[in-house]
Formats: C-alpha cells, structure tokens, sequence
C-alpha cells in the first residue's frame, strides 16, 4: 500500500514560459521527423503532434515534419510499429495512457520498449461541479462524500479504472477518504462528461483543469481543486487540491514523445535539443497559448524517472482500487 499517492513530475521537469525569442535565421536541430500519432485526426495525441511540428517547423529548428495517425489496440498498434520498423526518423507522440494501458495489459509493450525523449505539456487534473451545486468547496464534496458516497456520483471522460477516474480516488484518498467507494460514472469523451454534469446527472465531474477552466470563465462551473503543486496562474483563484485538503496531491496527464528501441545517442540528443528550443520561440508560444497548454519538459533519463515513479504510484491506486 503507498504511503504516499502523489503523482508529479520529476524534480528536475522545468517549467518554460514564452521567452520571445524566434529561430526562424536558421539555427537547425534536425532534418526532418516523421510523427506517428497513436489515435485519430482532432484527438489529443494529434493536436500535440502537430501543434509541436508547427512550432519546430515555423521556427527552423526542424526542417520538415510530416505525420501519421495510426488508431487501434488503445495505441497499442502504432506502438508496435514504430518498435518493428525502428525507424530513426519517426517520433511517437503519447500521454498518461501508455503507462495505464500498459499495466491493464491493453497492449503488450511499455516505455521500456521505446526510447523515451521527453514529457513536453501537461494538463493538471481537477474537480469540478455544476454552479447551482450547494457544494463550493472542496471540503464540502469531501463532507458529502463521507456522509454519503452513493449519493456523490463523480463523472469523467474515460473508462472505470481510466485516469478520470483514477483523479477522483487519488483525491479523495489524499483526503482520508475510501477511495474504493467513489461513485464513478464513465462517459465515452470529456464533452459527454462535462454535459452530464451541466444537466444534473453527476453530482462532481473529475477532468483536466485546461477543460474546465472557460466554462469556470464563465460562471457556469465552479472548479473546486486542481491537482497542481502550485496554483495555476491562468485562474489563481483555484486552489490546489492539497490546499484544499487532499494531501499530498499532485497530478499531471502529460503528453510527450518517444523514438524507436535502439535509437543512437546523436539522434537522441538532437530531438531533445530542438524540443527544448523550442520553448523560447514565439511560434511555440502561439501553438501554446491558442491549446491552453501548461509547459514543462523533462527530457531524458529524468523523463524516464518520471515515467516509472508513475507506474508504480498509479499502479498502486489501481490495486487499491481492485483494477489489477
């Protein structure tokens, strides 16, 4: 049993803001790169692949990016491809999945398969209710909860043991509470999810902060936590989840890129090069700012140390949870 469920990028993850500083005279890290993407067109997985190759492109620290999307197996096939061709060009893009997926047995294979290059955004999670809800705390989904779980259904976007809802029993375990009892309704997308919440049918959805936030904007939300480390500049009105209660809380779905197994080390060095880059030029502040995107990289072995610090504290929850 963990003593402690926190889920956080590594120490060494640096957290970049726009610098202003465009590359667009010429300063090359790579060729070309080929992005596999796992899952369709207008996904996450593809919006972060392209959104990245726009940015590198536009400013000249990449000479040509092309792109593939290739859905099946829960990302499972595109994994499988790029472990078979071993192609030294292609760059796979994924997220928080392929460490759930992987140890759901979806798919056969893990990051250990791959050659990770580095985390590069993230979405933090929260937890959210409808604006007319009488709860307007954290503390009080928390009260309710403990008085009552059958009676706090907690939606979200993914499947029962999915990462939706593995934020909800991570916060409400950090917050003393039984995490084995939440409530969970699955709903097939965030969209459908943060429609049940609007019409009544789920008492609090859990959801990524960057989906929440506008409609928060717009009064017709109330973001109870974020399971950020410090409170998101973007709406600094919303506590964390650990302010609020659940100690020790801290989660990010992040999204990143992997090369083929055997990837050299040069290769390896010039995509986490121009990746850094690119956090100082204006074209990734645009991709940036127009996804509502939270900056971080953590490249190389820390990104490795990241990614297995996950496993294991997800890991634990689902046991917990009866998942594996």
């Amino acid at each position: 049993m963990l003593n402690t469920l926190k889920i956080a990028l590594a120490a060494s993850a640096v957290a970049f803001g726009a610098m202003g500083v465009a590359h667009a005279d010429g300063h090359k890290k790579v060729d070309t790169i080929k992005f596999l993407i796992p899952g369709g067109a207008g996904g996450g997985w593809d919006g972060t692949a392209r959104g990245t190759g726009e940015a590198l492109t536009k400013s000249g620290l990449v000479g040509n990016a092309t792109y593939e999307n290739m859905s099946g197996g829960g990302g499972g096939k595109a994994i499988a491809h790029i472990i078979e061709t071993k192609d030294q060009d292609t760059l796979m893009v994924n997220s928080t999945p392929i460490v759930i997926r992987s140890l759901t047995k979806v798919f056969p294979q893990s990051f250990r398969d791959l050659t990770p290059i580095a985390g590069t955004i993230g979405d933090y999670g929260a937890m959210v209710v409808n604006k007319d809800s009488t709860l307007n705390s954290f503390g009080d989904l928390v009260a309710a909860y403990n008085a009552d779980s059958t009676n706090v259904a907690v939606g979200g976007g993914s499947v029962a043991g999915g990462m939706d809802h593995l934020i909800a029993a991570l916060v409400m375990k950090n917050a003393g509470a039984d995490a084995t009892k939440v409530k969970y309704i699955p709903y097939d997308a965030g969209g459908k999810a943060m429609a049940g919440l609007l019409s009544g049918e789920i008492k609090a959805l859990a959801t990524g902060f960057g989906e929440a936030i506008e409609l928060a904007r717009q009064g017709e939300v109330k973001i109870l936590c974020v399971t950020s480390e410090a409170r998101v500049a973007a709406m600094d009105t919303v506590p964390t989840c650990d302010e609020a209660g659940s100690k020790g809380t801290s989660f990010v779905n992040w999204r990143g890129f992997f090369g083929a197994p055997g990837l050299s080390d040069e290769k390896k060095a010039e995509y986490i090069a121009a990746l850094k880059e690119m956090y100082s030029t204006d074209e990734w502040a645009t991709v940036r700012d127009r996804n509502g995107w939270v900056d971080i990289f953590n490249a190389d072995a820390d990104f490795v140390n990241f990614l297995e610090g996950q496993e294991e504290q997800i890991g634990g929850l689902m046991k917990e949870l009866g998942f594996l």
